[in-house]
């Protein structure tokens, strides 16, 4: 090793690469990371997207996963000005016009949401809720593993096993809690009908419950500033608008991370890496993409049940029955023609992400990868949906299909937000079959993007986790 070789390079300064970088510093470790854009921060990230004084989230602006993240509570980002607000409810599912169910945190204020459903969903959803701080450090880690508390693990991966249509109909008997769990499972734009996507319908009610859905006052963006913050007054060497090709560009460092997903590696690595385990990534899958709308608003969304103002994050789909037609037609290859669309209210709550008595709102739906279809209308449609003259508000939107996301961020394969599809072979062996996923069979280089367990989000997890791995690896040479 030539002198003065950095301990470890990372590859990619989003929320897992700027994880590992924060985990190997307080290990002792000399860290530089290398981030092609402008300024580091990934998924989250805030802009000016539309007009001067809105700031808008361009990809992740809810953070269940960040707030009750392992990693994120190792750290006092408080210091570094970033500050949760929660908003009165988590969540709000628009059913139909002038109804909504509102999702609250506190799970003896149910009643009235859910009805007869109630004593059900608290049945489900209580003791995961409680057990929440136990909970979690499995289930952002790799699946396959010994746990720690196999009971407590067994209460959620059973049922996590199903389904989300099949545990609809199971535990529910009213069309308001079926359709909120229904809108819970899609965010693993995966079918509905398919095994496992009652864990993630399972996981963001249990963080709704145990945390809230929290939004980061002045958007997004604060939390990469406080990583990076944190990252700076550890040592870490930070180097933006350097995209990094090829392995072999770099200095020498004993170990190189990267926050990219599969497709990158192979591009990167060469014949760094064996035949068969490039092989191996070569047949990652990527999921379905996004499409993405910010909105400048002259005011407030005027929905037609008032309710759904109280709620930061908005499901507009109607019934189960419809969020699963549209999540179908995406798994199908097709555009669905009202699709199920996810929408974020900040400025409700957030008076710092537009001038004073204006708004901003957030919203995407799913589409086949690499998608380049315009779906605003159809996304715009739902929203008039629930919110008649919704349209009369907008001042300005900036749009962007699948293509553009991939665009913006190159770990977006084909507008795939979540690094690789979460179906169940992905989601128990993720990229590829191996026992610890953040190694590779050179033991220099190591994996720590959305591309390993446990997935997409703003929890820093797969950095953390391959942090760790390269410690071991570190303290072996």
């Amino acid at each position: 090793m030539t002198a003065g070789a950095l301990d470890a390079i990372v590859v990619g300064g989003g929320p897992n690469g700027l994880a590992a970088a924060i985990d190997l510093a307080r290990a002792g470790r000399s860290v530089r990371v290398y981030e092609a854009a402008d300024r580091v921060g990934g998924g989250a990230r805030s802009a000016e997207v539309t007009l001067p004084g809105f700031i808008h989230d361009v990809c992740a602006a809810a953070h269940p996963l960040s707030i009750a993240s392992p990693f994120f509570k190792s750290l006092d980002l408080a210091r570094h000005g970033l500050e949760w607000v929660q908003p009165d409810a988590p969540m709000a599912h628009a059913i139909e016009r002038g109804r909504s169910v509102v999702l609250e945190q506190d799970l003896a204020s149910l009643d009235a949401a859910l009805g007869a459903d109630a004593v059900a969903w608290r049945r489900l959803f209580g003791p995961l809720a409680r057990e929440a701080d136990r909970l979690m450090p499995a289930l952002l880690g790799p699946v396959v593993r010994p746990p720690r508390h196999p009971l407590l693990l067994a209460r959620f991966g059973l049922p996590g096993l199903l389904p989300a249509t099949s545990l609809a109909r199971l535990a529910f008997t009213t069309p308001e809690a079926r359709a909120v769990f229904a809108g819970m499972g899609a965010h693993s734009m995966l079918r509905l009908g398919q095994p496992l996507t009652s864990s993630f319908a399972l996981l963001l009610g249990l963080l709704a419950h145990a945390v809230g859905w929290p939004i980061a006052r002045g958007g997004s963006g604060a939390i990469a500033a406080a990583l990076e913050a944190e990252a700076r007054q550890l040592g870490v060497e930070l180097v933006t608008g350097h995209r990094v090709r090829r392995l072999a560009e770099l200095p020498p460092s004993r170990a190189v991370l990267l926050d990219v997903t599969p497709r990158q590696v192979l591009d990167m690595a060469d014949d760094r890496l064996p035949w068969w385990y490039r092989r191996q990534l070569a047949g990652f899958r990527y999921g379905p993409g996004v499409y993405k709308i910010d909105w400048a608003l002259d005011g407030p969304i005027p929905w037609a049940d008032p309710a759904t103002a109280r709620a930061g994050t908005v499901h507009l789909g109607g019934t189960a029955r419809e969020i699963a037609a549209s999540e179908d037609a995406v798994g199908r290859g097709r555009h669905a023609a009202a699709p199920f669309v996810l929408l974020v209210q900040p400025s409700l709550f957030d008076q710092s992400r537009a001038p004073e008595g204006k708004h901003v709102a957030w919203a995407y739906c799913h589409v086949p990868n690499g998608s380049t279809v315009d779906m605003t209308a159809a996304i715009e449609g739902q929203v008039e949906r629930f919110a008649p003259g919704f349209g009369d508000l907008v001042l300005g939107r900036a749009t962007k299909d699948a293509v553009a996301m991939e665009a913006y961020d190159g770990n977006y394969v084909g507008g795939d937000i979540n690094g690789g599809i979460g179906d169940w072979r992905q989601l128990l062996f993720r990229p590829v079959v191996r026992w610890n996923p953040y190694t590779t069979p050179n033991p220099r280089i190591f994996l720590c993007s959305s591309s390993t367990p446990p997935g997409g989000g703003v929890h820093g997890m797969s950095g953390r986790h391959a942090a760790r791995a390269a410690e071991r690896a570190l303290k072996r040479q």
